[in-house]
């Protein structure tokens, strides 16, 4: 066996020593940052001593979360849907019967539990309960085929499946073993609901420390068949205090969650929102009048959403917008990037309040643009936060010379513990993980996105990316909005193809449009094909579904 050499022992300390350090500095920050936003601050001892208690439990989950508030502020709402409010002692308690009703049903830490709901009480309830069983929780996408649900169920080996049951018709292919619980029951149904076990709640004893059930979620599956993703569980509190380094959320304000629960960013909210003690306000189905209306009723002082909820809200009359007594302190949006001028547009509409994280399923979160970024330039995606490592790298993984544009790559404290499909990887350099993406950082370290690193073409032999286009003509008036893709060509090998909505009540047509881009960016910028369509095929987070968009 070879002995390490004195250099080779003092490189390993040394290494050791400065991870630690760092890692003692970003707890530190992120506790800091906690303070500031008023999660940690002065308590009675007996209420530490029940969080301290339900931490020792149960970790840094779900369910830790949801106790911590019922001993910190019982009587706060804690989830504010289309059926009314729960405080969090109430989802505390509830919880409890829950999980003891699914454990009298043979639930255990070793059954893998599925979740196909829209936004209300049932996906967060049945989050906590599965935290206090130590049970898996696959989030299920609600747009999925028939078939594509039967083949996740099966690849991820569910046995309890929960649905809103407006989604039992999708369900022909539900494994014979995969017991159904309904969580939103249409009237007048006759099921077995997740109301019901509640009410009913159970005899079984739950485990005194049950292990760390896994959380997976899927990929959006824009061009092909979404895999499962196992999201990590916060090892401490440090990951939030990067997001708090850029984003100001504060403890309790009541925040409104329009994206879907089963998204990374959607679900991402809703553990922000409880750790910081805040009640959420979730809506079925996401009008852009009636979040107006729910900021302003429940005096919401967060707006979490995708770019495509606030483009519709825009659209809205401003007698509309101004008949709303809606006073918003912070717009967090992810998912996909901010087409055009939105930012600027929403940001001179409701004020300097947003701000826009960039990332992904499998790598959390990259970099955020706060409002001052967006007013310098509305198309960056912003600054890496606190304890983010953001690269820029050429095909051989060597970091490019500033302003190129290259692969983005990064390392945080929330990147995915992997894909649950086997053969299925995520490139890696050094400790840092490719996010697809191609982009480049400025002089003031400001993050560029140049579009997917697959979705680069090269047409004529020269390099041609379809964010700039896309940017481009979302910024024109007359598009409402816009998609821009490589499809093959013969002749030049590929070819940029323009897919744009029309405004109501706008004219452009093909020729138009070409000559725009031709001034504005370069001839091989110039998408060859220009076609109008009604709308874009796009899933329930506002990405668009490239491989439904229509091809000669």
């Amino acid at each position: 066996m070879r002995i390490p050499g004195p250099s080779e022992i003092g490189a390993a300390v040394g290494s050791a020593v400065g991870t630690a350090l760092r890692q003692t500095v970003e707890l530190t920050w992120g506790l800091g940052l906690l303070a500031r936003a008023g999660v940690v601050a002065p308590m009675r001892p007996d209420r530490a001593l029940d969080i301290a208690g339900g931490y020792l439990r149960w970790g840094l989950t779900m369910a830790t979360g949801y106790a911590a508030g019922a001993a910190r502020h019982p009587d706060r709402p804690a989830v504010i849907d289309d059926r009314g409010v729960l405080t969090f002692a109430e989802v505390h308690e509830r919880t409890d019967r829950l999980a003891r009703a699914l454990a009298d049903r043979g639930v255990t830490e070793s059954t893998p539990i599925a979740v196909l709901c829209r936004n209300h009480r049932g996906p967060v309830e049945l989050a906590v309960a599965a935290a206090k069983l130590g049970a898996d929780v696959a989030l299920l996408n609600t747009s999925l085929s028939a078939h594509t649900i039967g083949a996740v169920l099966r690849e991820q080996r569910i046995r309890v499946l929960v649905a809103d049951e407006e989604f039992h018709a999708t369900l022909g292919e539900l494994p014979d073993r995969c017991r159904l619980i309904t969580a939103w029951p249409d009237a007048g149904a006759r099921c077995d609901t997740m109301e019901n076990l509640i009410e009913t709640g159970g005899l079984a004893t739950l485990p005194l420390r049950p292990p760390h059930g896994r959380l997976i979620v899927l990929t959006s599956g824009t061009t092909g068949t979404p895999k499962g993703a196992e999201r990590p569980r916060p090892k401490s509190w440090a990951p939030a205090g990067s997001i708090l380094s850029r984003i100001p959320f504060q403890a309790g304000e009541p925040m409104f969650i329009a994206p879907p629960l089963f998204h990374t960013w959607g679900f991402a909210a809703l553990q922000l929102a409880m750790m910081l003690g805040a009640p959420v306000v979730l809506r079925r189905a996401f009008d852009p009048e009636d979040t107006l209306r729910s900021l302003a009723e429940h005096r919401c002082g967060t707006l979490i959403a995708v770019p495509v909820m606030l483009a519709r809200i825009l659209e809205l009359p401003t007698a509309e917008i101004d008949r709303y007594d809606v006073r918003l302190r912070v717009v967090a949006t992810s998912g996909s990037a901010l087409p055009g001028d939105l930012a600027t547009k929403f940001m001179d509409t409701f004020g300097d309040v947003l701000y826009n994280l960039y990332g992904s399923t499998e790598v959390s979160w990259v970099s955020i643009a706060d409002p001052t970024d967006l007013r310098v330039d509305p198309r960056t995606a912003g600054k890496a936060p606190f304890g983010t490592r953001l690269e820029i790298l050429d095909d051989d993984g060597h970091p490019v010379t500033p302003g190129e544009i290259g692969r983005v790559f990064v390392a945080n404290g929330m990147m995915f513990e992997g894909y649950t499909r086997e053969g299925a990887s995520v490139e890696t350099h050094g400790g840092l993980m490719s996010t697809g993406d191609l982009g480049r950082v400025d002089g003031n370290g400001r993050l560029f996105l140049s579009g997917r690193s697959d979705s680069m073409i090269v047409s004529g032999g020269e390099n041609v990316y379809p964010g700039p286009v896309e940017d481009l003509l979302a910024s024109r008036d007359e598009v409402r909005e816009v998609a821009v893709i490589g499809v093959d060509d013969e002749k030049f090998g590929q070819r940029l193809a323009a897919y744009v909505v029309l405004a109501e009540g706008a004219t452009l047509d093909a020729d138009t449009v070409r000559a725009l881009v031709k001034e504005q960016l370069s001839r091989f910028s110039v998408p060859r094909d220009v076609v109008f369509l009604d709308v874009l095929p796009r899933n329930p987070t506002g990405k668009v579904l490239a491989r439904e968009l229509p091809v000669d």
